[in-house]
């Protein structure tokens, strides 16, 4: 069912080997390739066909579900549109990606719409990366975008990572909090010869003892060209921090606006934002361990990025 380029793709993007256990869709190439379902996650096609429904239980302890897509088709650009209903008390995992092989001169590319819906007290850790490789000079593009509502004392821990060959990224992140709950992001992203990506981030936090913590690192090299933008806006006694870090290497370029509005009195809202090259005493010292200038390199970019 799968080749050996599908695999090394699922591999990339979602840490499979093979079809995974448990609860699953995978899409290639536009279309259902397969997909399974537990006693409490369900998944369905959306009525016009254009993604997926998977509602998980209420209660639901320690499962997860995967939701990869590949991409290895000339020409297509894949646009998707997911719901996940995460049920009252429920505590589960759900890994994404998307991973596109470019072996022509024609564009490929891919729109993830994922809407997360947390029910009250509910978690979820969600886990998206994006990936393209290829011979091919066709333009690779992924456009993801996520939209998160956490239901009173909901939690949300998001991993979102862009770990190279991506020509073109335009990332949205929006989110609304209530009372007591609590969203994490992390979102990495790699860019390099004369690709680009842009972040953006809206997150609101509307109920009382809300709390938001986004963190960014950004790793620019070659002609590449990466823009970070966030704003939080606190509306009810909440706590909110933006931190954004980015490495600039060659003639790489960046602009990074963090933003924060405050409309009620009590809101805490901090951030930290730095932009710079590696510092000349960490390759110092890792080169007198013996590494060469390029591994030195790789090892500071991967450890900034983890």
């Amino acid at each position: 069912m799968l080749d050996a380029l599908d695999k090394d793709l699922l591999k990339a993007v979602a840490d499979l080997e093979d079809i995974p256990k448990g609860a699953y869709n995978i899409r290639k190439n536009g279309k259902l390739l397969t997909r399974a379902t537990t006693a409490n996650i369900d998944i369905e096609s959306n009525a016009d066909g254009t993604g997926i429904v998977v509602t998980i239980a209420p209660g639901t302890k320690d499962e997860s579900v995967h939701i990869p897509v590949i991409l290895s088709q000339a020409g297509l650009y894949d646009v998707v549109y997911n719901n996940f209903i995460i049920g009252d008390g429920a505590d589960v995992t759900i890994v994404a990606g998307c991973g596109i092989h470019c072996g022509t001169a024609s564009p490929e590319g891919h729109a993830g719409i994922h809407e997360f819906r947390v029910g009250k007290g509910a978690k979820v850790k969600y886990v998206e990366k994006h990936y393209a490789t290829g011979a091919g000079s066709g333009r690779r593009t992924l456009n993801p975008t996520t939209k998160v509502f956490l239901a009173e004392g909901a939690q949300a821990e998001m991993e979102l990572t862009q770990i190279g060959g991506v020509d073109e990224a335009n990332r949205v992140n929006e989110a609304t909090l209530e009372a007591n709950s609590l969203l994490m992001i992390m979102e990495r992203v790699l860019t390099e010869k004369e690709q680009s990506a842009v972040s953006k981030n809206e997150i609101r936090l509307a109920g009382d003892n809300s709390r938001a913590n986004m963190i960014s690192r950004s790793v620019i090299k070659g002609n590449s060209n990466q823009n970070f933008y966030a704003t939080i806006e606190a509306l009810a006694k909440c706590f909110g921090h933006i931190e954004c870090d980015a490495i600039i290497m060659d003639n790489g370029t960046n602009e990074t606006i963090p933003s924060l509005k405050a409309k009620h009195s009590d809101a805490e809202l901090t951030h930290e934002a730095s932009i710079g090259k590696i510092a000349s005493d960490q390759l110092m010292k890792l080169m007198s361990l013996g590494l060469s200038y390029d591994d030195a390199v790789n090892r500071i970019i991967q450890g900034f990025l983890k």
